[in-house]
């Protein structure tokens, strides 16, 4: 049976997919058609159903519960690794609420998180994600929301941390910042989608315990990026939650949901997860 599966080129989700896609664990009968492509593209993807497995941002998984089932395996959650809002000189909240931000897409858990801390800050561009640094130095905005590598690299371009978004909420909620996670049709049978969990997380465990396994296919989707910034890029996004949401995990994505149920079409739906196997 062949599934199609979305994930992004960056190095932590390559680094997660590496074995089940190419053959280096069981993947019980399971083939897969890798879909490679932007957080915000894969959102869009995932609105439209057109693929049966796919990574997302779990603020793009609050309009999604009639057509996804979260999987317990292979998300990105954690502690010190949320998008951080920079520019070329600091602001006071009252300017930041009239100034123009990029935003790497409308459903990104970076956008959540940016209205969580800044409710009031309307004038948003979305753009894609590479492309919002160069965006605030050419000044066609006055800020940025980066992710991904870009936190590890902006400051060298002359550029300040505004804020820590994933740091406001993580002192806020008490809990780890809930960005991306795996989810499968939720009209598959609970034998397929165990399955398909099963697969994924053996391919996390698989990444840890052969850590150079991997090497040759994330530097070929990791767009020139320099190997230590790879390194860290992978151990900011792929930890213990990867292998399994966990109780705090799970508390973390039903305090996103929670945020936001006010804002959510109705009627409201709480996070459709995997329950852990028998």
């Amino acid at each position: 049976m062949k599934l199609s599966l979305g994930y992004s080129p960056c190095p932590n989700d390559t680094f997660i997919f590496d074995a089940m896609v190419h053959g280096k664990i069981d993947t019980e009968g399971l083939e897969f058609e890798v879909i490679l492509a932007d957080v915000e593209e894969l959102n869009r993807k995932a609105f439209s159903g057109e693929l049966d497995v796919t990574k997302l941002s779990y603020h793009a998984y609050t309009h999604l519960t009639d057509k996804y089932i979260l999987l317990r395996s292979g998300s990105a959650l954690g502690n010190n690794c949320g998008p951080l809002l920079v520019s070329y000189r600091a602001f006071n909240q009252e300017e930041i609420n009239r100034l123009k931000i990029a935003i790497p897409g409308r459903y990104t858990t970076a956008n959540f998180l940016l209205s969580f801390a800044f409710p009031e800050a309307k004038n948003r561009v979305e753009m894609l994600f590479s492309d919002i640094e160069a965006a605030v130095l050419n000044g066609n905005v006055d800020l940025g929301v980066i992710i991904h590598e870009n936190r590890f690299t902006y400051h060298e371009r002359g550029m300040i941390k505004v804020m820590d978004l994933g740091e406001y909420w993580e002192q806020t909620t008490g809990l780890p910042i809930p960005l991306g996670g795996i989810v499968g049709r939720r009209h598959f049978n609970k034998e397929l989608i165990q399955k398909i969990n099963r697969i994924i997380r053996r391919s996390v465990e698989y990444a840890f315990a052969h850590p150079n396994a991997s090497r040759d296919y994330v530097c070929a989707h990791a767009q020139e990026m320099e190997f230590d910034v790879m390194q860290k890029h992978i151990q900011l996004y792929v930890n213990q939650y990867s292998i399994d949401l966990g109780e705090k995990g799970e508390a973390a994505v039903r305090k996103l949901f929670d945020t936001l149920k006010d804002s959510l079409p109705m009627p409201f739906t709480e996070p459709i997860i995997l329950e852990n196997e028998d």
